[in-house]
């Protein structure tokens, strides 16, 4: 049997299973966030494709907001996130998140040091305030090689059908490697708390990146009666283990 046959029946084995733990998360009224984070190219638009493929269109929303207008940048920082947040039995994904103003916003300019020192202050209440209220909240950063970021920016470029994922920023991902490197750790460490840690996927094998979001957020929901392999921990950890293993 084929990698790729492989792939694909795990892949459809982890989407029954989707959709056996949304039945259960709509049926409990559980209200849950999944916020997906990483450097451009590291496979968040892929993951969430394929996740939310076949799950309930009523109870499921993708977040992907766009920059804030002038009346938003007047607001509270999370009040246009707030907005957005899932009621009981519903399942919200944000492709990019709060955590702009922990990565793309203090390395492009786009907000001052100060505004950067209070959000990594503020996150950790803000999701505390989240969890409290019962959300189940599942934070991933999705780390990806310096080489295979290179390879991937390219490769959009030169296909017609990625059009819409090439940006003026993606060069910026390239020559600022080292600034969002040392943004990404910051924020890792401030942020990453008990009641809203963060994961990390290594994506350099975007296929098994894939499978193993979709197991570890299975393994996180819990629903009874959907037994689902543990990931691979050479793909799936702790920030709080990742000393060594992010991309530099």
């Amino acid at each position: 049997m084929s990698k790729t046959s492989d792939y694909e029946d795990e892949l459809v084995r982890l989407q029954i299973q989707l959709v056996e733990t949304q039945a259960w998360t709509i049926e409990q009224g559980i209200k849950t966030v999944i916020v997906f984070e990483g450097r451009d190219s590291a496979g968040k638009d892929g993951a969430i494709k394929r996740i939310t493929e076949h799950m309930a269109p009523r109870q499921t929303r993708v977040i992907a907001l766009a920059k804030p207008s002038e009346h938003e940048q007047g607001q509270w920082y999370f009040q246009r996130y707030v907005r957005h947040l899932p009621s009981a039995g519903e399942t919200y994904l944000f492709n990019r998140s709060w955590y702009n103003r922990g990565g793309v916003e203090p390395v492009m300019g786009f907000c001052t040091p100060e505004q950067h020192t209070q959000f990594l202050k503020d996150a950790p209440r803000f999701e505390r305030m989240l969890t409290d209220s019962g959300i189940v909240l599942i934070k991933l950063w999705l780390d990806i090689s310096k080489a295979e970021q290179a390879e991937r920016l390219e490769a959009r470029v030169e296909d017609p059908l990625k059009r819409f994922k090439v940006s003026s920023l993606d060069a910026e991902a390239q020559d600022r490697w080292d600034a969002y490197s040392k943004a990404r750790d910051q924020m890792l460490e401030a942020t990453h708390s008990g009641h809203a840690p963060w994961t990390v996927i290594a994506t350099d094998t975007k296929k098994q990146a894939r499978l193993n979001i979709m197991r570890h957020i299975l393994r996180r929901l819990g629903a009874p009666g959907v037994k689902t392999p543990k990931p691979d921990p050479h793909i799936v950890f702790d920030a709080d283990r990742a000393e060594g293993r992010l991309a530099p």
